[in-house]
């Protein structure tokens, strides 16, 4: 393939490894904190649309869904209030990934696993008892910062420690955890919206906790990546974990070529200030594009409010949860394709696949509620609301086997082990923010862009199509050392940024 548009030039190095028990167990132990960060997102989607839950801490927006008739269908959950309840848990895992940027680096990643668990418990707890908004919003400030821990270690040890020929199936270990969360939130909402007695959120945020205790016992299990091991002067248990992970003797190649990696890695003293040099734009510039476009395909506006969405809609309290229900089940199946298929057919190809997808389905969803879906009234016919799921189902897919797993797994693959942990920090903080910006203006946007909203984020699908066709480099079965040597420097555009 000619220009730019073709994988990795050049022969890259294939080092012995054998797939032992050993990875398969710590990679899914360490992906329960994905588990974790998808059950805190699908949990408050539904938990919100529970009339007892708004009665307590959301009155006014409380009275306006009991309203029939009287408001547009497109405004009833518009609350500044409600989307901060929300979006703090973004804000708080924006600011601790750079703190949890040092623990990765200093401590490990298994030790960042062990705070993000700790922080998830405590939170759990808080959001569980809550008896007033404060109490709710500090417990959700808490889970973000187990949100910001979790995603700033996990993936930078799943690709440590995973043999390259598969480390993106075991990567996307984490997000097949995060969509299970989500379907497993979904599951529980469903369940607890039909207990009476007005108690039904307290047990959807307390069965957090079990996730959020196999993520911290998971973490008290594993070993530590032989990268970090190595990069914190343990010379010889890391090489001693290299063994036992890769399942052979002779580990000296891949030992040899990590110990350099820590030399150079060493020497850098200010990673921060490392990252921003010309060297390291092309990875940073990727990861920070890949996090904006990640949340610019409008999946969470999707995700975030699923059960809201599909009350809009019109489909009643059980039905809305039932159709989120659909939607999570199939973010799960989606995510086995990317397991299946991101080590066979590569990055870029599911990638521009899913623009495709996703422009098509966003533009018909549009289209229907457009020209069906009245301001005022819940007329839209039953064979159009089922199209409006259908499609709903078609972008989720689409986006489960794409941009949700690679968002995470190539910027934790192509950043060199000096910057890998400030990287990883850039790419959460990015994530966490633009999350955040998204989850507290949807039901703004929706409420005033109304159907106009799912054409707003087409048009950024487009513009994602153009990037992973022209910009995107592919990094399919080249070892993560190599990445800089193998991938940036024969690139047709970031090659420039090497002298």
């Amino acid at each position: 393939m000619a220009g730019g548009f073709a994988p990795a030039a050049g022969t890259t190095t294939a080092f012995e490894a054998k797939i032992t028990p050993l990875v398969i167990i710590s990679c899914i132990l360490a992906s329960t904190g994905g588990l974790m960060f998808g059950y805190d997102v699908g949990i408050s989607g539904g938990v919100t649309s529970m009339p007892s839950f708004l009665k307590k801490f959301f009155p006014v927006v409380y009275r306006r869904t009991q309203q029939h008739g009287l408001e547009s269908n497109y405004c009833k959950y518009d609350n500044q209030g409600l989307q901060l309840f929300t979006s703090s848990l973004y804000i708080a895992a924006l600011i601790a990934t750079f703190l949890a940027s040092v623990t990765t680096r200093r401590l490990g990643r298994r030790l960042t696993m062990l705070i993000a668990g700790i922080f998830f418990i405590v939170g759990t707890v808080l959001n569980t008892a809550a008896v007033n908004l404060a109490m709710l919003i500090i417990g959700r400030l808490l889970l973000g910062c187990g949100v910001g821990f979790a995603n700033q270690a996990v993936p930078v040890f799943l690709s440590e420690i995973a043999p390259t020929r598969i480390r993106g199936a075991l990567n996307i270990l984490f997000q097949l955890n995060v969509t299970i969360g989500i379907l497993f939130a979904n599951l529980i909402n469903y369940g607890t919206a039909k207990i009476t007695g007005g108690w039904g959120w307290r047990l959807s945020f307390g069965l957090g906790g079990i996730p959020a205790t196999l993520l911290t016992i998971g973490s008290l299990i594993v070993t530590d990546s032989p990268n970090s091991l190595i990069e914190r002067g343990h010379l010889d248990e890391g090489k001693s974990v290299l063994r036992r992970i890769r399942g052979i003797e002779n580990v000296e190649p891949e030992y040899l070529e990590l110990v350099e990696a820590s030399r150079v890695a060493k020497a850098v003293k200010v990673p921060v200030r490392d990252i921003l040099l010309r060297k390291n734009r092309p990875p940073l510039v990727i990861a920070i594009w890949l996090q904006i476009f990640q949340q610019f395909t409008g999946i969470n506006a999707i995700m975030f409010y699923a059960p809201v969405l599909f009350r809009t809609l019109g489909f009643g309290g059980d039905a809305s949860l039932y159709s989120a229900v659909i939607t999570g089940a199939v973010n799960v199946l989606s995510t086995l394709v990317s397991i299946y298929s991101v080590d066979k057919i590569g990055r870029r190809i599911l990638l521009l696949e899913a623009c495709v997808q996703m422009f098509l389905s966003q533009v018909v969803i549009a289209i229907v509620l457009g020209f069906k879906l009245k301001e005022n009234t819940d007329d839209l016919s039953k064979g159009f609301a089922i199209l409006v799921v259908v499609m709903v189902c078609t972008f989720v897919s689409s986006f489960a086997w794409s941009w949700g797993p690679l968002g995470w797994l190539i910027p934790s693959e192509t950043f060199p082990l000096e910057t890998r942990s400030i990287g990883q920090s850039v790419t959460v903080s990015v994530n966490m923010l633009f999350t955040f910006v998204i989850a507290q203006a949807f039901l703004s946007m929706l409420c005033h862009m109304k159907f106009g909203i799912f054409l707003f984020f087409s048009g950024w699908v487009f513009i994602m199509g153009l990037f992973a066709f022209f910009i995107l480099p592919e990094t399919k079965n080249v070892p993560i050392e190599e990445i800089t040597e193998k991938v940036w420097k024969q690139h047709w555009y970031w090659k420039r940024f090497f002298d």
